[in-house]
């Protein structure tokens, strides 16, 4: 397994990071816990997760995937070896979580912060991250075009104030953000500096084949400033291994369930999906290894996120990255995604 640093921290993070969120809705605590100690045994000492977990985001399930998490801590004895990253929700309405909207003020976030640490039964977690603005701006799929709305917002000092006093407690160690823009990361950036506050050491945005606008604002920070990329959804929410096209609905598979990736069936989405499916498939290889490959292969990717719902998954996953694209494979991708770039972004 290959190790990055994490930003300007002391940590060193494994090339492939453990997904957790679907545990305790579609994985069981036994599944989770069989996932934690496979990923450990082949060298991830990286889990991710989020108060809000669960996905998709019930009242029902809020919380649950630290909780199981936190099992696997008490059972194993594992803590030590894992630099385990978390997230506060932005604002929102999911007022299950905390009994009202949520938003990046002191009292939410703090709050968060403590009843994370509860449900993953440890006294501190490595890198906390806003698991997206308090300002509104495209989430999820929401095109590329910023659309300016005038809305109240907590300011980006204020909220980094908070995250250094819980620096400076102990509770968290590293801050980063996700499902952020460049001009979100910039003014991060200035007022940590200009306030000497905790600098942000990675962005979590989705980046795959179908949707590289990574690239376009953001890779440029990982030169210049030391902040690079924990990648989620580097299989497009499992439409590039192909389970999805022409229509196809799979049994257990997450957008059957739930209907949760139609962000990936736009119009050129379908055309380029199998261009790579078709590709990787001439090549002898998984389509979902292909893909993770690519994702793998970026230079200002820090960690890659991957997500299972079964050990079949999840070995081919983590085996992706000893797998390395030739110039050829490199030169086919650029081809594809220049008839249909950025479908689904």
């Amino acid at each position: 397994m290959e190790y990055r640093k994490l930003g300007d921290s002391d940590l060193e993070v494994s090339h492939i990071c453990l997904g957790t969120m679907t545990w305790g809705q579609q994985n069981s605590e036994e599944e989770g816990h069989e996932q934690m100690d496979y990923a450990l045994e082949r060298g991830i000492n990286f889990f991710d997760t989020a108060e809000m977990y669960s996905i998709p985001p019930r009242a029902e399930t809020q919380g649950s995937t630290e909780k199981i998490i936190g099992s696997w801590f008490k059972k194993s004895s594992n803590r030590e070896k894992i630099i385990l990253a978390s997230k506060v929700a932005g604002r929102g309405r999911m007022n299950w979580i905390r009994g009202a909207e949520t938003k990046l003020d002191r009292e939410n976030i703090e709050k968060a912060v403590e009843d994370s640490l509860i449900r993953l039964q440890t006294d501190y977690i490595d890198l906390y991250q806003l698991h997206w603005p308090d300002r509104p701006i495209n989430l999820f799929g929401g095109g590329l075009g910023y659309k300016h709305i005038e809305a109240e917002t907590v300011a980006i000092s204020e909220t980094l104030e908070i995250l250094n006093d819980l620096v400076k407690s102990g509770k968290i160690r590293y801050i980063g953000l996700s499902n952020e823009t460049p001009w979100g990361l910039s003014e991060f950036l200035k007022s940590s500096e200009l306030n000497n506050l905790p600098k942000i050491v990675s962005v979590q945005n989705a980046y795959n084949l179908l949707n590289r606008t990574y690239e376009q604002g953001f890779s440029e920070f990982f030169y210049r400033s030391s902040v690079g990329l924990l990648a989620y959804s580097p299989l497009a929410q499992g439409y590039l291994t192909g389970k999805y096209l022409d229509g196809a609905r799979p049994e257990g598979a997450r957008t059957t369930l739930f209907e949760r990736g139609l962000r990936y069936e736009t119009a050129h989405a379908e055309e380029a999906i199998r261009a790579y499916v078709d590709y990787a498939n001439e090549r002898g290889m998984d389509p979902a290894v292909f893909a993770h490959a690519f994702v793998n292969s970026r230079e200002f990717v820090t960690s890659n996120i991957i997500g299972a719902t079964n050990m079949e998954q999840l070995k081919l996953a983590i085996d992706s990255h000893v797998v390395k694209l030739d110039d050829e494979d490199l030169v086919k991708i650029e081809e594809i995604h220049y008839r249909s770039p950025n479908p689904c972004p």
